[in-house]
């Protein structure tokens, strides 16, 4: 059996009603935001339950236009997690100001108590990342921002459709950024992004940001900058939201009989899973365990026709980049570093049935069969 990560062919296997959307878009010639867009905006801040969404070209423009938004650059600190992808440290350094960066917990998610212990007169904001689709403690983070009068920004790019206890990931902070890559819960043909804010000012600012300051087509507020979400993207994506429910059950359920299969290798000792919290309902964008053998067992898989992926073979801090903007201690990175060691990305994406999941399984088991601890 040949199973794939990447499951887009199938994602946009049948295009027919995508494509009646973009004839009509055609015929209208809003190539240039218009009511594609601003529907799609209106539709997915109902969904979120949220006052206002402000589409971008990429989830990355997204977090720098939350950033910008906030005022927050030069001699300023944002704090956030080494474990996550580039762009959420990018967009920090892009306005300016300096990445702080803190380890992760047994969850992979950022630290909480490790937030307090960096915050110092120069922090402007926090910056919580939904990694893999899971949450942290939101709440708790919350608190710790009203303390301390700092600003939050959750980077939920993959938590379009998760929750923590009943309230949508993504609607906790001031300013929240989400992205539409290709491999998210909510994805489109392309890039694209959004942010949400029940701040008036703060969405009309962002509006005419990413607009090029613009009030009107002869006038313009200030100077601002080019970050449209494209129309034929929203389409894409407005499609998409009618179905997210669907995947991500789907998803849901894979991760489930990943988890119960799986829990005999934990009392084995060669398995380490990250905690579920009850209350949280996860996207499951990417399903992660610290195996042993780690890179024996990717090799192992991949020639049974499993592919898979490491989300990622070196925390942020580890990166060259890192060294020049970015403040950190580097003795005190003990999960970020342990779990990239270990961390493996099993496949788990809706496309996949019951049999497709116990066939991981069993190679996984196959493996260790051979590989005693």
């Amino acid at each position: 059996m040949e199973i794939k990560y990447n499951y887009l062919p199938q994602e946009f296997s049948d295009t027919d009603e995508i494509i009646t959307q973009w004839k009509k878009l055609i015929t209208s010639t809003e190539f240039t935001l218009g009511t594609f867009v601003t529907d799609f905006e209106s539709k997915f801040a109902q969904f979120m339950n949220a006052e206002y969404c402000i589409s971008t070209n990429n989830g990355t423009d997204a977090l720098i236009l939350a950033l910008k938004c906030l005022n927050i650059g030069m001699g300023d600190e944002v704090i956030t997690v080494t474990n996550t992808f580039y762009a959420t440290v990018g967009a920090i350094v892009a306005v300016g100001a300096t990445p702080v960066l803190i380890d992760c917990d047994d969850r992979f998610q950022i630290d909480i108590e490790k937030i307090r212990k960096s915050i110092t007169k120069k922090t402007k904001a926090v910056i919580p990342v939904h990694w893999a689709g899971s949450s942290p403690a939101m709440k708790k983070i919350t608190e710790i921002c009203n303390q301390f009068n700092l600003f939050l920004i959750e980077d939920a790019c993959m938590g379009i459709g998760a929750s923590i206890a009943g309230k949508s990931a993504g609607t906790f902070g001031d300013i929240n950024a989400f992205s539409m890559h290709p491999l998210k819960s909510l994805n489109v043909m392309g890039d694209g992004g959004m942010v949400l804010t029940n701040n008036a000012e703060y969405a009309s600012w962002m509006l005419k940001y990413r607009n090029h300051g613009m009030i009107d087509r002869d006038n313009i507020e200030f100077w601002g900058v080019n970050m449209r979400l494209q129309p034929l993207q929203a389409i894409v994506a407005s499609f998409g939201l009618d179905k997210l429910g669907d995947v991500l059950n789907k998803r849901r359920a894979n991760a489930r009989q990943l988890d119960n299969a799986l829990s005999k290798l934990i009392e084995a000792g060669h398995l380490d899973l990250p905690r579920r919290v009850e209350t949280h309902y996860e996207t499951c964008a990417l399903y992660m365990g610290l195996f042993t053998k780690r890179d024996e067992l990717k090799e192992y898989l991949q020639k049974r026709g499993v592919e898979t992926k490491i989300h990622y073979p070196k925390p942020l801090h580890l990166q060259q980049a890192a060294r020049k903007n970015c403040k950190f201690d580097s003795n005190d990175m003990v999960n970020s570093e342990h779990q990239a060691r270990h961390l493996l990305t099993i496949p788990i994406h809706q496309f996949l049935g019951k049999n497709a999941i116990k066939y991981i399984t069993d190679q996984i088991f196959m493996f260790y069969e051979g590989h005693p601890v």
